[in-house]
């Protein structure tokens, strides 16, 4: 049954949703997310495999993860290490938790390559690790060398399927067999051992074959009820967000930004029904009165303005990651106001109107300016405005608009503010650009770290003594790591492995394995290039992206998805 219960961090006590189940007589499944508490229960997707497996009666799933420097992970529910379960499910959204992953394998002394496990008997210590989360949906291949199985899209149907077999006839014995039998008959299931990937003497990737009768590519799983309602199951303060209370307006994303991985293998992009969505705010659980909208910016004006209206109903308020400066309208600032929010992020990503064509976002200099003084006037005392540097085809002149517009904005911020007497802040998270798998800028190389630094410096002196504003950021070294594991494949393995043991320098990790960077993330690519991601079926046609890529070269937009007649990507043939 579910409880609230306190946990190994103080701020578990007041948990509402979580699950509490004896282990006798049930399968023990390990759910780990390799970052932060804090983090992880920030996840929707990660919570709703919990509770999709904690509602069978058969099995206890219990949460883990990544602990102090060193120690060994322990569940959250009854603290139980690693090492006591059989099954480890991951649940992977950024690159750089493999390095995580891999710790907290080695921590509990359990064999971090799956070719070594590959001859145990499944149980603790030697567990069957299954992978899912959107980095695996992106590119599977750097993590490949450490799972036995990954889940391609979304968990349900392929995760019960697997679940019933393994509760149906047991653990077993001879992984491989089993391993085979899920590659062949459970669509999204990858089992990276029965694919064997070839290079040329210059190390580009050649082929890839398919062992044992497998599909030469893996179709993604994808859940088409549309009238199912998708919301948080658990409620804590400890989140990134928190005590708030998380509801699925859409999957996917029609808009097409070039840069964004989760708008291409996410198609098509699926709409919930307003009745749908209208049941998950009713699951909200009693004291929780703060609401994330997920996928708001997919939603028809009616459906949001009825969503709007019970959420002013039941005396809710909004709280989101980020907003389109595109989608303010009347009853959304209405709400707003009304939630009294305090701060709120705007995304134009590109900093001049003429990078914002070539990474199709979509939205304009007024759209920004108008936003920001709307939010102002609603309330909001804490603006924010992301954006991204190290695009292709950037500039000075670009990053020079990119200042005239922070000016611009700090200005139409001011007079709400005198009036109200007090000014707002202005906050940018200016962060490295790192092109993505399974988007139109994995043909295009990473900025150099220095043309960064560079970059960030001449951002830096040209804002220098601006009242009001803050400047945050990645470091650009941190997101050169990132970029090669996003870029990455299987000969990764080893410097991953020492990068979790050591913790030392990447560059010096890199050097030691003979890894040569430039092979990830320092060339151009070309239109007939195989990618190690490939092996995934995302069903985009042959083309696409490159068309796509030649487009944003040529500063051509490219028109929001229209699920009803368009068939240029191929997803929705």
């Amino acid at each position: 049954m579910r409880h609230q219960r306190p946990g190994p961090e103080h701020s578990l006590s007041s948990e509402k949703g979580s699950w509490k189940k004896s282990w006798t007589g049930r399968l023990p499944v390990g759910l780990i997310f390799p970052n932060a508490y804090r983090v992880g229960m920030s996840n929707l997707g990660f919570q709703l495999v919990y509770d999709m497996l904690n509602c069978l009666d058969e099995v206890v799933c219990e949460r883990l993860f990544l602990p102090a420097d060193g120690e060994m992970a322990l569940s959250v529910e009854s603290s139980r290490p690693i090492t006591d379960f059989p099954i480890l499910l991951v649940s992977l959204s950024f690159e750089k938790d493999i390095i995580s992953l891999l710790s907290m394998l080695l921590a509990g002394n359990i064999e971090p390559l799956a070719e070594k496990r590959a001859g145990l008997p499944v149980k603790p210590v030697s567990p069957l690790i299954i992978a899912g989360g959107v980095a695996c949906s992106i590119n599977p291949e750097p993590l490949a060398p450490f799972v036995d199985l990954m889940v391609i899209g979304e968990a349900d149907p392929p995760l019960t399927q697997i679940m019933s077999r393994l509760i149906r006839e047991g653990l077993p014995g001879d992984r491989s067999s089993v391993l085979a039998e899920f590659g062949r008959k459970i669509v999204g299931c990858y089992v990276p051992a029965f694919y064997e990937y070839f290079y040329t003497a210059h190390r580009k990737l050649e082929k890839i074959v398919a062992r044992q009768g497998l599909p030469a590519r893996i179709a993604v799983s994808r859940s088409e009820n549309k009238e199912v309602a998708v919301c948080s199951k658990i409620v804590t303060p400890a989140a990134e967000f928190s005590d708030l209370f998380l509801v699925e307006l859409g999957r996917g994303c029609s808009r097409g930004c070039r840069f964004c991985a989760a708008g291409y293998v996410y198609r098509p992009p699926r709409l919930r029904s307003l009745a749908s969505v209208l049941e998950a705010l009713h699951e909200r659980p009693e004291g929780i009165t703060k609401v994330g909208l997920l996928g708001m910016e997919m939603a028809k004006a009616e459906d949001l303005a009825q969503i709007v209206d019970t959420l002013l109903a039941q005396g809710c308020r909004l709280s989101f990651s980020s907003l389109r400066a595109d989608t303010l309208n009347d009853s959304l600032i209405r709400l707003l106001a009304d939630s009294n929010l305090k701060t709120v992020a705007l995304a134009p990503d590109g900093g001049s109107e003429r990078l914002r064509k070539v990474i199709n976002k979509g939205i304009t200099r007024e759209d920004i300016l108008g936003s920001a003084e709307k939010l102002v006037r609603a309330g909001v005392v804490n603006l924010k405005l992301y954006f991204m540097i190290g695009l292709p085809t950037e500039t000075e002149e670009d990053l020079l608009e990119m200042v005239t517009l922070v000016r611009e904005v700090l200005g139409v911020m001011s007079g709400p503010g005198r009036e109200r007497g007090r000014l707002s802040t202005l906050t940018l998270s200016i962060n490295p650009f790192v092109p993505k798998a399974w988007t139109p800028f994995q043909f295009h190389p990473f900025a150099t770290i220095e043309q960064l630094k560079n970059k960030m410096k001449f951002l830096r002196q040209n804002l220098v003594g601006v009242a009001n504003l803050k400047i945050m950021g990645e470091k650009p070294d941190s997101a050169f790591l990132q970029a090669v594991i996003a870029r990455g494949d299987r000969r990764l393995a080893p410097a991953l492995i020492e990068l979790a043991k050591s913790g030392a320098n990447w560059r010096h990790v890199f050097r030691q394995n003979d890894i040569t960077t430039d092979d990830y993330v320092g060339c151009d690519r070309g239109e007939g290039e195989i990618f190690p991601w490939t092996i995934i079926d995302h069903r985009i046609k042959p083309g696409y992206l490159w068309r796509e890529y030649q487009r944003a070269l040529g500063e051509k937009m490219t028109a929001p998805c229209d699920t009803s007649r368009c068939k240029k990507c191929g997803c929705c043939s």
